[in-house]
C-alpha cells in the first residue's frame, strides 16, 4: 500500500517516478558519457599511465559517497527541496569548470566537487520515495525509477560517442551542464516538499552519530548495506576497467558502446521484471536468488578467462546475465536496508549511501588498478563480491534466505 504524493503543484505518480529517476539517472550520467572519452581527456590533459584515467571516474565516486552523510541529515532538518535545489545549482558550476579546466589535477578537482553535489540526488531521491513508501511498495516503485533511469546508462556512452564525434571532449561537459540545468529547472517547478514537519529534526553531531549506531546496530540494515557495498564494488570495478577491455584485451574500442548499452538494457528488463513480481514474491526471494546467481555467473565468467577463453562474445553474454542480476537485487537490498529506518529515513539514506559508494568505489579502485590487459582481474573481483553479498545477507536474515523470516 501507499500513500498519495500530496503536492501544491498537483505532481502526479508518473511524473513523481520520472522526476525521481532524473534526479538519480544524474549519477550515471556523470560517469558513463566520460567512459569513451577516457584516452582522449588522457592525451589532451598528458595523462601518461592509462590507468591513471580511471581518476576521473573514481574521485567523482569518492565525493558522491563522501557528501551522502551531509545530504540527508541537511534534509531531515531543511527539508527535501532546499538541500535538492542549492546541489543540483552547485552541480551546475562544478561541470562549467571541468568543461574549461586546463590541467588533470583541475578538472579532478571539478569532478570531485560534482560528486560531492550530485550526492544529493542519490540521497534525496531515496529520502523522497521512503516519504511515501514502504516495504515492497517502496521496492515497487524504486524498481519503477530504475527502469526509466537505466535508459541513461543504455544511452550514455553513445551520448559521449557521439559528442566526440562531433567535438571535442570538453562538449561532454557542456551537455551534462545543460542537463543539470534542465532537472534544476524540473524540480524547483514541480517538485513538492515530501517531509513531513513534524518529522523534521535538529541538525547536530550527536544526531548525525545516532544515525550511524541505528543503521550499524540494526542487523537487516547493517546486513543488506554491506551485501549492497560489496555488488556495488563490483559494479564500480567494471565501470573503472571495461573501457581498457574494449581497448586493450579486444582491440574493439567501436564496439563498446553498442555492447555497453547492451549489457546495461539487461538490467533495465531485470529491473522492470522486478517490479511485476516483487510484490507477488517478496523482495528477500528475488533479491535472494539473484545474488546467487550473479555469484555463480562470475565464477563461471572467471573460469573462461582463466582457461583462456574470452571473447567479446562470451563477455558480453555473461556480463550481460550478471547485470540482470544485479537489476534483480540492487533496488530490493535498498529496500530492504531502509525497512527500520521510518522517521530517520534522511540521515539513514545518507548513512548507508556514504558506506556503499565509499566501500563500493575503494573495491571497485582496487578491482580496476589490478586492470592486467585480461578480464582476470575483474571477474575475481566480481566472484569475490558475489560471496560477500551472500554472506552478508545471510547474517542478515540470521541464515534463512528467500523469504521472510
Amino acid at each position: 500500500m501507499h500513500a498519495p504524493v500530496p503536492s501544491r503543484h498537483e505532481i502526479g505518480f508518473r511524473e513523481f517516478v520520472g522526476l525521481i529517476a532524473a534526479l538519480m539517472a544524474m549519477t550515471a550520467l556523470q560517469i558513463d558519457t566520460m567512459l569513451p572519452a577516457l584516452p582522449a581527456i588522457g592525451d589532451a590533459l598528458d595523462v601518461a599511465n592509462p590507468n591513471d584515467r580511471q581518476w576521473v571516474i573514481s574521485v567523482f565516486m569518492f565525493g558522491f559517497g563522501g557528501a551522502q552523510i551531509v545530504h540527508g541529515p541537511l534534509s531531515d532538518r531543511f527539508g527535501r527541496r532546499p538541500v535538492l535545489l542549492a546541489s543540483l545549482a552547485f552541480g551546475v558550476v562544478c561541470n562549467l569548470v571541468a568543461a574549461v579546466a586546463a590541467t588533470f589535477p583541475l578538472l579532478l578537482v571539478a569532478r570531485a566537487a560534482a560528486g560531492v553535489a550530485t550526492a544529493s540526488s542519490r540521497v534525496l531521491a531515496t529520502s523522497i520515495v521512503r516519504d511515501r513508501f514502504a516495504g515492497n511498495a517502496m521496492a515497487r516503485v524504486m524498481s519503477l525509477v530504475t527502469i526509466v533511469f537505466m535508459v541513461v546508462p543504455i544511452a550514455a556512452p553513445n551520448l559521449g560517442q557521439l559528442i566526440l564525434w562531433l567535438a571535442p571532449w570538453r562538449w561532454i561537459f557542456y551537455v551534462l551542464t545543460a542537463a543539470g540545468l534542465l532537472t534544476f529547472l524540473w524540480a524547483a517547478i514541480r517538485l513538492p516538499e515530501t517531509l513531513d514537519p513534524a518529522n523534521r529534526l535538529p541538525l547536530s553531531m550527536r544526531r548525525i552519530g545516532q544515525g550511524f549506531r541505528f543503521v550499524l546496530t540494526d542487523r537487516l540494515a547493517l546486513g543488506y548495506t554491506i551485501g549492497s557495498t560489496a555488488l556495488q564494488g563490483g559494479l564500480f570495478g567494471f565501470l573503472l576497467s571495461v573501457q581498457q577491455i574494449f581497448e586493450i584485451e579486444f582491440r574493439a574500442m567501436d564496439l563498446f558502446a553498442p555492447v555497453f548499452s547492451v549489457m546495461a538494457g539487461a538490467m533495465a528488463v531485470a529491473a522492470f521484471l522486478n517490479s511485476r513480481i516483487v510484490m507477488r514474491f517478496g523482495a528477500r526471494a528475488v533479491s535472494h536468488r539473484a545474488v546467487i546467481a550473479y555469484t555463480g555467473i562470475a565464477a563461471l565468467h572467471l573460469v573462461l578467462a582463466l582457461a583462456g577463453l574470452e571473447t567479446v562474445l562470451t563477455f558480453a553474454v555473461l556480463q550481460a546475465l550478471m547485470m540482470s542480476c544485479f537489476g534483480l537485487a540492487g533496488a530490493n537490498f535498498s529496500a530492504i536496508a531502509m525497512e527500520h529506518m521510518g522517521r530517520l529515513a534522511g540521515t539513514a539514506s545518507s548513512v548507508q549511501g556514504l558506506i556503499q559508494t565509499i566501500g563500493g568505489v575503494s573495491i571497485g579502485a582496487a578491482i580496476g588498478a589490478a586492470f592486467n590487459g585480461t578480464t582476470i582481474p575483474l571477474y575475481t573481483g566480481f566472484t569475490l563480491c558475489g560471496v560477500i553479498a551472500i554472506a552478508a545477507v545471510a547474517f542478515a536474515e540470521r541464515g534463512r534466505l528467500f523469504g521472510r523470516p
